[in-house]
Formats: C-alpha cells, sequence, structure tokens
C-alpha cells in the first residue's frame, strides 16, 4: 500500500516536472525565438508595386515655381491599381501641398524628405486598398 502511493507520487511529480517543462518550451520558442521579420521587397517587387506621376509644374507659395516628378511605392498590387486611379485627387493633393510651400521649404535634403513624408501621409488618407510605403522625388527643379 504504502509502495503504491509512493509510486503515484513520483508519477505526479514526473508528469508535473514533464508539464512544465513542455509549457517553458512552448513559451521560449513561440515569444522569444527569431522574429519573423518581413523581408525588404526586391527591386523588381518595388518597382512593380510603384506609380509614376508624371513631371508637373506649379507654383508655389511666393513668385516662386517647380517642375517635379514622383515615383509612388505602394504596399500591393491592388493599392498600385487604386493608386494609379486615383491619379487625379494624387496630383491635385502635391499641388495643394506645394502651393504653401517656399523655396526654403523645399531646400535640402530634409525639406525634400519632409514633403515625401507630408505626402505620403495625406495620399494614404485617400487609400482604401493597401497603402504607400514611400514618396520619391525623381526629378526637381525649384525656380
Amino acid at each position: 500500500m504504502k509502495n503504491n502511493k509512493i509510486i503515484i507520487i513520483m508519477l505526479i511529480l514526473l508528469l508535473t516536472i514533464t508539464l512544465v517543462g513542455a509549457g517553458a518550451f512552448i513559451y521560449i520558442w513561440k515569444f522569444t525565438g527569431e522574429e519573423h521579420e518581413e523581408k525588404e521587397p526586391s527591386i523588381e517587387e518595388i518597382v512593380e508595386n510603384s506609380v509614376d506621376i508624371e513631371e508637373m509644374t506649379t507654383n508655389l507659395s511666393t513668385d516662386n515655381f517647380i517642375r517635379i516628378s514622383f515615383k509612388i511605392q505602394t504596399d500591393s498590387k491592388e493599392a498600385k491599381e487604386e493608386l494609379a486611379q486615383r491619379d487625379f485627387q494624387v496630383k491635385n493633393l502635391i499641388i495643394q501641398e506645394l502651393s504653401e510651400k517656399t523655396p526654403d521649404d523645399l531646400k535640402g535634403k530634409d525639406g525634400q524628405a519632409k514633403l515625401e513624408n507630408d505626402l505620403k501621409d495625406k495620399i494614404n488618407e485617400l487609400m482604401q486598398e493597401g497603402k504607400v510605403v514611400q514618396v520619391y522625388i525623381v526629378n526637381s527643379l525649384l525656380q
């Protein structure tokens, strides 16, 4: 009788240790293992999911004007198709955004990066299928 109690206690302890070990393994594997980061898209995927905004000329808030063109990268083919259909709205946003800028606002790397980010945010407000990942200025002439 005493032997049976000892065997039962040992089995319960062995089962408890096994369950705790399995739980620890699952926790470590699930939460602290290598993160499955999204891989960066290849250049082919970037080009495939991008829309070109042809060169446009518009006035700035001063007597100056700018001639500029963009490439807008989206996160999917569906987003690219939607963006292509919204071409007129995107051009309108660009004109509105540039009409409030001065030449000093657009000079240098910081000024261009701010314009790209502002346009990305404004265009993403329009988007329903996916989103804009990056806006690139591909040509710019400020006069």
